[in-house]
């Protein structure tokens, strides 16, 4: 039984680390708010101009909802979505270069994912190249990828599938091999005890294991992709893009209202079906049936 003595000493040890714990939890709040200001001061954010311009912001939302007339869009939907038949077709190209963008940069993760992974491959060498590879490709923005092709192949939608294809390739490459590298090891050592080769190996011990979770990961980045090949025409890589940023500087306010709204809608349902898709391929994996 624990006397008086030791149940004041273990109080004093309590109240000692709860008085510990709180004093590290404001020190913290102080020096994650003095970082703040500093890197508000290095990136020169003003608050005082932020504040005298709020105004300019506000009131550029508030124009995009009424045409030239005066009318607010609601009232005439078809002035409002006068462009829609060609609008229609430049989101249609602009989601076949998320997708042809995906699948090519998910194929060059697949590749690049085991050669980057150390426990299936043996050579450093190898492993530490295929990383910095990655790494590259998804550290340099999608846009300056966008703005070298397109001085190199011209204006149009190839230069906006290579830029995805490349960064997609980079980010999708490092999640597929930290899935690799987390996979059950017995079965690639019964592969190999049979006299199985190294494409075997990841054939019949690999890919059943991270395929599900490999598909899950791309359907993820195809959604992050529509929003991308959107904003790639800004440079003129195709889609969309080019026409959204065409109104935003003629100030042709109502249709960048118009084109947000199908960029957003399309956005909305790719995100909603890919989801349940990515759900149930996560469902159908071996890990779950465990």
């Amino acid at each position: 039984m624990v006397n008086h003595t030791e149940k004041i000493s273990l109080l004093q040890s309590y109240e000692l680390a709860t008085q510990l714990g709180r004093w590290q939890f404001i020190g913290g709040l102080a020096l994650v708010w003095v970082l703040a200001m500093l890197a508000g001061w290095l990136a020169e954010v003003d608050l005082v101009k932020f504040y005298d311009n709020i105004g300019n912001f506000t009131s550029y939302i508030g124009r995009i909802f009424y045409l030239e007339s005066g009318q607010a869009v609601i009232r005439e939907p078809f002035e409002w979505f006068w462009g829609l038949d060609k609008w229609l077709k430049l989101l249609g190209e602009t989601l076949m270069m998320a997708y042809v963008g995906t699948l090519l940069g998910a194929l060059g993760a697949v590749l690049f994912c085991f050669m980057a992974s150390k426990n299936i491959t043996r050579s450093s060498a190898v492993v530490f190249v295929s990383r910095r590879f990655m790494e590259f490709c998804r550290t340099v923005p999608e846009l300056v990828f966008a703005l070298i092709f397109v001085v190199a192949f011209g204006l149009g939608p190839m230069a906006g599938v290579l830029a995805i294809a490349i960064h997609t390739m980079g980010a999708l490459g490092k999640l597929f091999a930290e899935v690799v590298e987390n996979i059950d090891m017995k079965p690639i050592h019964g592969v190999v005890a049979t006299g199985g080769n190294w494409l075997q190996k990841i054939r019949f011990a690999v890919l059943p294991q991270v395929l599900s979770n490999f598909a899950s990961y791309a359907l993820l980045r195809f959604e992050i992709n529509v929003r991308g090949a959107a904003v790639l025409g800004f440079v003129g890589a195709g889609g969309i893009g080019e026409t959204l940023i065409s109104a935003i500087r003629k100030f042709y306010y109502s249709d960048v209202s118009a084109l947000l709204i199908l960029i957003i809608i399309t956005v909305v349902v790719i995100d909603t079906l890919t989801e349940k898709l990515r759900h149930l391929l996560i469902g159908s994996g071996p890990e779950s049936k465990a």
